[in-house]
């Protein structure tokens, strides 16, 4: 007995060619206005990050910043809401208020102009997620229509800020829940990518983009790519560990979001006059292109700019956390690289890619990822450490409402949410009892 009724050949084609014209529509709308608004904030936080660079003392102003963003939060009755709950949204199908994009998009900018060290893809996913829920609002799609919205939004931002639209596409369908494989939102994802690409190109946003040349694959060179990754996935725990840490005490001790954020910026501005080179504040690109290219770096860079990074969005100034996590693995890949004999550049390279798939917990975004950016070459070694560093990462990553379904481990499901389950994350020699 057959438990859903055939289609006929006719009806097979009318219900693809509609799936084909409705979907790829709503993609070209929805890529089209944030790879618009995508272009619009990338030539914001350029010139914020040039403003502060030609004006070191705009630093002094962070503070000030950081009390009109808790205001502009507070008064579009933004408070709280983060790139978990996009991330919700997507998963649950449910609503994004249209005024969170305005508010993630001003606080970024007024982040990065003041030296915020912060990214700009948390920004992106909540922008691009609140444009293509809201589309899906006046269009009044479903639920489960909802949530590819949703996501199409997201990988069409990620993709015109980036430059990556398979990766971004990717990894918007991979890391929302770990384990499973929205294959419905694929099409509207890759297609709304693509669109957000070629406007915000179209509009002067470059790609990230780096050159690297992978040494031959060897027995040595595979396992000194797996110490990286395994080291990496280690990082990639602290790094979520210091997130949280800073997250709490910041809320433990300064309970008013107006002085927290003041707390914040006093630290931020004593670390930078400090250590004096600047190199921390703001995304750090510069010092990502310098680790790529086999430049010299300083060895606890990673460590400072944890810190940093932690210090910023903690208190609640905005951006993401993706283009940190960048400098991150490049910079201690190209420290722990030449240790292990291989090429420094090469190392941080793979560092950065590792990396990204620790704290996502995402590895086939991760090698799509390593493929946008550096060009194909060594792919073996990219996928290789994308393994490693996601086994090594453990149950943690930046995003607490991500969910992953299957254990690391074990061959069993677990469906557990992002750094909410410690009964998990912690080191058992036990065996569980049948």
């Amino acid at each position: 007995m057959q438990n859903r009724q055939e289609m006929s050949f006719g009806e097979y084609v009318k219900h693809y060619l509609f799936y084909l014209v409705k979907w790829g529509f709503m993609a070209a709308v929805i890529g089209l206005i944030c790879g618009l608004v995508g272009a619009l904030f990338y030539r914001g936080v350029a010139a914020a990050q040039t403003l502060r660079t030609a004006h070191p003392f705009l630093l002094f102003a962070m503070p000030a910043a950081g009390l009109l963003i808790v205001f502009i939060y507070r008064s579009l009755h933004q408070e709280g809401t983060s790139t978990n709950t996009v991330i919700d949204a997507a998963r649950e199908g449910g609503t994004i208020s249209a005024g969170l994009i305005p508010s993630i998009f001003i606080g970024t900018i007024l982040t990065h102009l003041t030296g915020g060290s912060a990214g700009r893809e948390g920004a992106a996913l909540q922008i691009g997620g609140g444009i293509g829920n809201n589309i899906g609002r006046l269009l009044h799609l479903d639920r489960d229509e909802m949530k590819v919205a949703t996501m199409a939004g997201m990988a069409a931002f990620f993709s015109a800020i980036f430059g990556t639209p398979l990766s971004a596409a990717m990894f918007v369908i991979l890391f929302i829940s770990v384990g499973s494989f929205y294959e419905v939102a694929l099409l509207p994802s890759y297609l709304a990518a693509l669109m957000g690409l070629y406007i915000s190109r179209f509009f002067g946003a470059a790609p990230f983009r780096f050159k690297v040349s992978a040494p031959e694959m060897t027995i040595p060179v595979c396992l000194g790519v797996m110490a990286i990754a395994a080291l990496t996935g280690l990082v990639s725990v602290l790094f979520s560990e210091v997130l949280i840490r800073a997250g709490e005490l910041y809320r433990k001790f300064f309970v008013n979001p107006y002085l927290r954020i003041l707390v914040g910026a006093g630290l931020v501005i004593a670390i930078t006059l400090i250590e004096g080179s600047g190199d921390y504040n703001g995304a750090g690109g510069a010092v990502i292109e310098n680790a790529v290219s086999g430049g010299s770096v300083v060895p606890y860079a990673f460590l400072m700019k944890i810190l940093m990074t932690a210090l910023t969005l903690e208190a609640g100034f905005k951006g993401g956390e993706i283009v940190p996590t960048f400098f991150i693995g490049a910079t201690f890949g190209a420290v722990i690289g030449p240790l292990l004999g291989l090429p420094s550049g090469f190392a941080a390279a793979v560092g950065l890619v590792a990396m990204f798939a620790g704290v996502t917990n995402t590895v086939i975004a991760s090698v799509f990822l390593a493929i946008e950016v550096f060009g194909g070459s060594g792919i073996l070694l990219f996928s290789l450490a994308s393994i490693v560093s996601y086994a090594c990462s453990g149950y943690n990553g930046l995003y607490s409402s991500q969910r992953i379904l299957y254990s690391k481990t074990r061959a069993e499901y677990i469906d557990v949410r992002t750094n909410h389950n410690p009964h998990i994350r912690k080191i058992s020699f036990k065996r569980r009892q049948k």
